[in-house]
C-alpha cells in the first residue's frame, strides 16, 4: 500500500497531466476552428426561381462535418420557429462534396443544390438574407464569438428591420468565431 505522501504526489501528477491534455486539446481546437474570417458577398446571387421580388429569404450555408454547427443549429431552429410564420422562407446550401445533412429539427429548410457565388464562400456556418425586392441585405456569420445564440446574433436585428420595411445592406462582415473552411 502506497504511503499518503506517494498518493498525494500521484494525484497531483495526474491532475497536472489532465490539465496539460486539456490545454493541448483547447490549443488544437483554437488552431483548427477558431479564426477570423472576412465574409465577402461580391458574387453571391439567388438561383433562378428565387431571385427577384418575393418573400424575405434566408439561406443557411453548412458543412455537416463541421463541429461549429452544433451551437448554431439550435439558434437556427429558433429563427425558423419565430420568423417562418411571418413569411420568411428558409433554405440551405450544403458544402460541396460533404456528406450528411441537417438534423430533423431543421428539415423545414428547403435544400438548394448550389447558389451562384457560393463556391467562393470563405467558411461556414454562415448565412445570407435577401430582402423582399431580392437584394442581398446580409451575408456573414450568425454571430461573433465561439457560440451562437440570439443574445449575440446579427440575424434577428436584420430580419426585424426587413420585416418593418427598413433597408439593410451588410454584404461583407469580418468576424471571429468557430468556423470551418468552405473551400
Amino acid at each position: 500500500m502506497p504511503s499518503p505522501k506517494r498518493k498525494t504526489l500521484l494525484v497531483l501528477l495526474l491532475g497536472i497531466l489532465g490539465l496539460a491534455v486539456l490545454a493541448a486539446a483547447y490549443d488544437w481546437y483554437r488552431g483548427r476552428y477558431q479564426r477570423t474570417v472576412l465574409f465577402d458577398a461580391t458574387d453571391l446571387r439567388l438561383p433562378p426561381g428565387l431571385e427577384g421580388p418575393g418573400p424575405i429569404r434566408l439561406v443557411h450555408f453548412h458543412d455537416p462535418a463541421c463541429p461549429c454547427n452544433v451551437g448554431n443549429q439550435q439558434h437556427l431552429a429558433e429563427l425558423v420557429e419565430r420568423y417562418a410564420p411571418l413569411g420568411v422562407t428558409f433554405h440551405a446550401v450544403q458544402r460541396p462534396g460533404s456528406r450528411g445533412g441537417l438534423p430533423p429539427a431543421l428539415a423545414v429548410l428547403q435544400p438548394l443544390a448550389a447558389l451562384p457565388g457560393s463556391e467562393g464562400l470563405p467558411a461556414s456556418p454562415a448565412l445570407a438574407i435577401w430582402d423582399r425586392q431580392g437584394r442581398l441585405a446580409y451575408f456573414g456569420p450568425y454571430s461573433a464569438g465561439a457560440t451562437c445564440t440570439s443574445a449575440n446574433s446579427f440575424v434577428e436585428p436584420v430580419l426585424d428591420a426587413l420585416l418593418k420595411g427598413r433597408p439593410v445592406r451588410a454584404g461583407g462582415t469580418l468576424a471571429e468565431g468557430c468556423f470551418c473552411a468552405w473551400r
